[in-house]
C-alpha cells in the first residue's frame, strides 16, 4: 500500500509541477511528511523531485514551443544564489519556522491567486 502512496504522489507533484511551474512542493512537501519523512528532509526531498519534474516539464514546453529561454536566463543568476542561500538556512532554522514560513508563503500566495492579478 504504502508503494502505491509513493505512485501517487509523484504523480500528483508532476501533474501540478507541469499546470503550474514546480507547484508540486506544496503537494510533496506535506505528504512527505505524512510519510514520516523529518520535516526539514521533507523540504530537501521535495526539491530533489521537482529538479526532475522541472527538467522534463521544460523538454515538454519546449517541443511545444511554449518556453522561452532567453527571457528565463534572466533570473537563473538571482536564483542560483536565493538556491544557496535558502539550502544553507534549512540547516540553521528550527523547523517550528521552517512549518511557519511554508505556511505563510502558502497562505501569501493563495491571497494573492484570488484577490489579485
Amino acid at each position: 500500500m504504502k508503494k502505491w502512496y509513493y505512485y501517487i504522489l509523484g504523480l500528483v507533484a508532476g501533474v501540478l509541477n507541469g499546470l503550474f511551474g514546480s507547484g508540486g512542493g506544496v503537494v510533496v512537501v506535506p505528504m512527505l511528511e505524512k510519510a514520516e519523512f523529518e520535516q526539514k528532509k521533507a523540504h530537501a526531498t521535495s526539491i530533489a523531485i521537482i529538479l526532475f519534474l522541472s527538467i522534463i516539464s521544460t523538454v515538454l514546453y519546449l517541443i511545444n514551443k511554449n518556453f522561452d529561454f532567453t527571457k528565463a536566463l534572466i533570473y537563473l543568476p538571482g536564483g542560483f544564489v536565493g538556491a544557496a542561500v535558502g539550502a544553507i538556512a534549512l540547516k540553521k532554522i528550527s523547523n517550528d519556522l521552517l512549518r511557519r514560513i511554508f505556511g505563510a508563503i502558502i497562505v501569501i500566495s493563495a491571497i494573492r491567486m484570488l484577490f489579485f492579478k
